[in-house]
């Protein structure tokens, strides 16, 4: 349903079309949960699934007291005893070759992987954490607030840092990412290695792009992770009434898990509110064009190559297309104020024909670029390499 879902299913799929068997242990949060027994048919590529239950919601007192300790806040509210005694014993059952932890919200465990197995331990880190929160810290206006995300970011980073050379080998989703992790410290093996996705999935959903005069625009995303939800917020306040006011007939639809109830009780004109949709493609196919007005996070963005393999017409900005080596106005639009993105708006309606040349160079972009089975094997002939050798630089 989100990104990092998203991103995980793809890898995992491909590289058990490659010969490898996978064992998935997650956290069946409070935030995202889900109904194990209701997963598609189609979701057979891992050897097994464990699931065990966390509740990761935020709490006011566990916050307060927070501020009183160095440990970061962000990560005491993955550590969870049920998930650890179920990683000890599957390790005792089984033999692996790696490890792979997805984000670094699971590293309190590699001492526990270390404890009860060989295996290498791989970090795949969907975003330097830390920056994410330091970019939202800067844009936030309200003083107290600012001050204690500084301090969260803080105590975030420090864990970071401390945690980088615990990996046996670290995937950093960019160039740029990868950079930093070696500029904060990190010396062992590692590569950059991009979200890839499978560029068929979405050909059975995709539309043609919709003409100048039936012009509409959406925003799909999770809307309990701040860096969405504060874009959203600032392309309505300060974007959607300058669009409005120019394009009348164009109208805005919002879609994503854990939609505030503030945003259901909006009123503002053209803007449509739907929550969490069942499918996010066939939600996006619907469109002409998809907003991304992101100003803070790291790493890349899966909704931004979903967009652009079904032909959308996608708008963001320079931080948001971060990973994503498209151009401007050739696979996509980057708009990086309020006018900007306006001026995109009607760039897209001007020009029918501008509008279809894009589309087709997004989805060849995205199917030469972020080809998942091809990403999968240069990361599994790593693998194999780090299996043979013990280590890889």
């Amino acid at each position: 349903m989100d990104g990092e879902a998203i991103a995980v299913t793809y890898l995992s799929k491909a590289l058990r079309d490659l010969g490898c068997e996978i064992t998935l242990l997650c956290m069946n949060t409070t935030k995202h949960y889900t109904d194990v027994d209701k997963l598609p048919s189609d979701f057979d590529h891992y050897q097994a699934i464990h699931c065990t239950p966390l509740d990761n919601s935020i709490n006011a007192m566990d916050a307060f007291k927070n501020l009183f300790s160095d440990s970061s806040y962000h990560i005491n509210r993955f550590i969870s005893k049920p998930f650890q005694e179920k990683l000890i014993e599957i390790l005792r059952t089984q033999t692996f070759d790696i490890v792979q932890l997805e984000t670094l919200y699971l590293a309190p465990y590699v001492d526990t992987i270390k404890a009860h197995s060989d295996a290498h331990v791989v970090m795949r880190a969907h975003n330097v954490e830390h920056e994410i929160w330091d970019r939202i810290a800067s844009n936030t206006q309200f003083w107290p607030k600012r001050w204690y995300l500084t301090h969260l970011t803080r105590k975030l980073r420090n864990f970071e840092v401390n945690r980088l050379n615990d990996y046996d080998f670290l995937v950093a989703l960019t160039d740029r990412d990868l950079k930093m992790f070696k500029k904060l410290g990190y010396r062992n093996g590692a590569m950059a290695s991009p979200i890839g996705i499978e560029a068929a999935d979405y050909v059975k959903h995709a539309m043609p792009a919709v003409n100048g005069e039936n012009f509409s625009l959406c925003f799909i995303g999770s809307l309990d992770w701040m860096p969405n939800i504060e874009g959203l917020n600032w392309f309505l306040t300060k974007v959607w009434p300058m669009i409005h006011d120019r394009f009348p007939d164009v109208k805005l639809h919002v879609a994503g898990r854990n939609t505030p109830r503030s945003l259901y009780n909006l009123q503002m004109p053209n803007v449509v509110i739907h929550g969490e949709v069942p499918h996010a493609a066939r939600f996006i196919s619907h469109h002409t064009a998809m907003v991304v007005p992101l100003f803070s996070g790291s790493g890349m963005r899966v909704k931004i190559l979903e967009g652009m393999a079904l032909g959308k017409v996608v708008i963001t900005t320079s931080l948001g297309k971060e990973g994503i080596a498209a151009r401007d106005r050739r696979e996509l639009v980057i708009a990086d104020d309020a006018e900007a993105f306006v001026d995109a708006v009607a760039y897209c309606k001007q020009d029918p024909q501008q509008l279809q040349v894009i589309s087709e160079n997004a989805r060849s972009f995205v199917k030469n670029q972020f080809d998942n089975r091809l990403i999968a094997e240069r990361l599994f002939e790593i693998y194999q390499e780090l299996m043979v050798k013990g280590h890889v630089h």
